[in-house]
């Protein structure tokens, strides 16, 4: 997808992991930070893995496309965070 996409119904924004802050806490040190990039408006957001929208492992990449809601009371924070490049699990028992 290119960086053309807009807010849809909803307030939904699409953008791409830019980075990951390790925290140092959480179960054997790694729950961490995520920043998003907004693909409209360039502007960035941070959030939480509990903040991610998925069954099972709650993990995302720096590099993946997601969709998300800017938190109305929090303008700098992701929240609903929806990963669109899932990988196939077949990658992962090779």
């Amino acid at each position: 997808m290119s960086g053309e996409q807009t807010a849809g119904a909803g307030g939904h924004r699409f953008g791409y992991i830019v980075d990951r802050m390790p925290l140092g806490s959480g179960h054997g040190g790694r729950q961490g930070t995520y920043v998003v990039r907004d693909y409209e408006t360039g502007t960035h957001h941070s959030f939480m893995y509990a903040d991610i929208v998925t069954e099972g492992f709650r993990t995302i990449r720096t590099g993946e496309r997601v969709r998300f809601l800017v938190d109305q009371e929090n303008e700098e924070h992701a929240c609903y965070v929806i990963r669109l490049d899932l990988p196939d699990a077949e990658d992962y028992y090779q």
